[in-house]
């Protein structure tokens, strides 16, 4: 006998659909929009944030300073860390979502900066980002609103240059926001 998809199961999946359709909907207004002044300096933003360099460069300042930026430099590096290796050792191997399509005949290819050969679910850029600002913010909070503005540029410039949708920025920031915490956990539970 087949069982039959419970009310509770087809509801999720609508709910998993209607999600996913706006999703692209979103991702896809983005594309279609045009903003010459911004593709430049997100394409710049977006590979500043490889590799979490633009992280690492504001952790290398606040070090040279002794005490709380010091602890901050720290603290955001490690929840760096953590948020890169779950998103990219974890998330994308599990989830294994496609990049976005871009077509070729793209409205402002400009704007796009190299497709990654990783999946796309969760952002590690947005995730390392938000992490770096969710944790250093707390330790040295005259960075938090200049930190946080500066992740949410980053994410949104993976959107902006056709790399990632909503959806993987979202789920990154709630990757991102994670990392801190249990970071800024032990780091309290240490000492």
């Amino acid at each position: 006998m087949l069982d039959r998809p419970s009310r509770n199961q087809r509801a999720q999946r609508g709910l998993m659909r209607d999600l996913a359709a706006l999703d692209q909907a979103l991702y896809e207004a983005v594309t279609i929009t045009r903003t010459p002044t911004l593709d430049s300096a997100l394409r710049r933003l977006s590979a500043a944030a490889d590799h979490s360099k633009i992280s690492f460069v504001a952790a290398g300042l606040l070090a040279l300073r002794p005490g709380r930026p010091r602890r901050a430099a720290v603290l955001g590096v490690a929840a760096v860390g953590v948020a890169s290796t779950t998103a990219n050792l974890l998330g994308k191997r599990l989830v294994r979502r496609p990049r976005p399509h871009r077509a070729e005949d793209s409205p402002f290819p400009g704007r796009h900066v190299p497709m990654p050969a990783s999946a796309s679910f969760p952002s590690g850029h947005t995730a390392s980002a938000v992490a770096f600002a969710a944790a250093v913010g707390p330790a040295f909070p005259v960075a938090t609103v200049p930190l946080g503005l500066l992740a949410c540029a980053v994410g949104y410039s993976r959107i902006h240059t056709g790399v990632h949708y909503p959806g993987d920025v979202v789920a990154g920031a709630v990757l991102g926001t994670g990392a801190a915490a249990a970071v800024l956990a032990a780091a309290h539970w240490d000492g």
